[in-house]
């Protein structure tokens, strides 16, 4: 199987009709803003001024704007080519000399980029990687953009989101509570049907292998719950700031860190 032939053309319709409300939906959103602040939070620590860093499935380009304004050049990529449109208006008036350039790709032909240089490290933010069917071409592809003792931060939807379990099943909806549990699911935005995958922490390391080590791992929304809820969020708001302290203490713990809406996974480029 090819590369291309991996490529969900669903999936892309599906984010290029998204793109217009996917700021609103959950950029902007609550919920949003609080599970971003501890991946910005890493990615700070992660990337250093003058860093010339890759972005994966860049959406609308938050992430690459907040890195752009701490000098960090970044080379983004997305599938949908209405989601590139629109982080290339927002970046006009925000940087007339961008650090940051956007371009349609999707994830699987990543191995046509020709860099200005070898990338110092890349990421990829909020479940991009979950559309990604063979994730060993991937971490190959990524390989051999990026030289060894590189960071390649990864934010995946996990396969047992317990907030979900709980938000559904006391609603009664059984299949929508477990849906993540069989590792895969079928999508459907708007009229556009694509599947999601949910890899466990375990399945992650051994298809980043052996070009990449796990350093680190971090559970997001362990009880913050997914965007979904934020209507109950926007009526209770004192609550979601109880919530995010109880995901600091819960985040790094082992037994609770593959247990939140996404996991931040930190790699390191290796010597294979």
């Amino acid at each position: 199987m090819t590369n291309m032939a991996t490529v969900q053309p669903q999936a892309i319709l599906a984010f290029d009709h998204l793109a217009e409300r996917y700021d609103d939906l959950f950029t902007k959103s609550l919920i949003g803003r609080a599970q971003r602040d501890v991946v910005w939070n890493v990615l700070s620590q992660t990337f250093r001024p003058g860093d010339y860093v890759l972005e994966l499935n860049c959406g609308t380009g938050e992430d690459a704007m907040f890195l752009a304004r701490s000098g960090i050049s970044v080379a983004a990529f997305d599938a949908s080519e209405q989601m590139i449109r629109i982080a290339s208006q927002r970046l006009r008036p925000e940087a007339p000399n961008p650090l940051v350039r956007f371009s349609q790709l999707p994830i699987e032909l990543i191995h046509q980029i020709r860099p200005e240089r070898q990338f110092d490290g890349a990421f990829s933010n909020f479940s991009g990687l979950n559309c990604v069917v063979d994730l060993n071409h991937t971490a190959g592809d990524l390989a051999a953009l990026m030289p060894p003792g590189a960071p390649l931060i990864v934010c995946l939807s996990t396969r047992f989101c317990i907030s979900e379990m709980i938000w559904f099943s006391l609603r009664g909806k059984l299949s929508k509570a477990f849906r993540r549990c069989s590792g895969r699911t079928l999508v459907k935005v708007d009229e556009f049907p694509f599947n999601v995958y949910y890899p466990t922490l375990r399945q992650l390391r051994r298809s980043f292998s052996p070009a990449f080590i796990m350093r680190s791992c971090v559970g997001i929304g362990i009880t913050v719950p997914p965007s979904y809820v934020e209507p109950w969020i926007r009526k209770y708001p004192k609550s979601l700031n109880i919530l995010q302290a109880i995901d600091k203490v819960l985040s790094s713990r082992p037994g609770f860190r593959v247990l939140g809406d996404h996991m931040l996974i930190r790699f390191e480029r290796v010597q294979a």
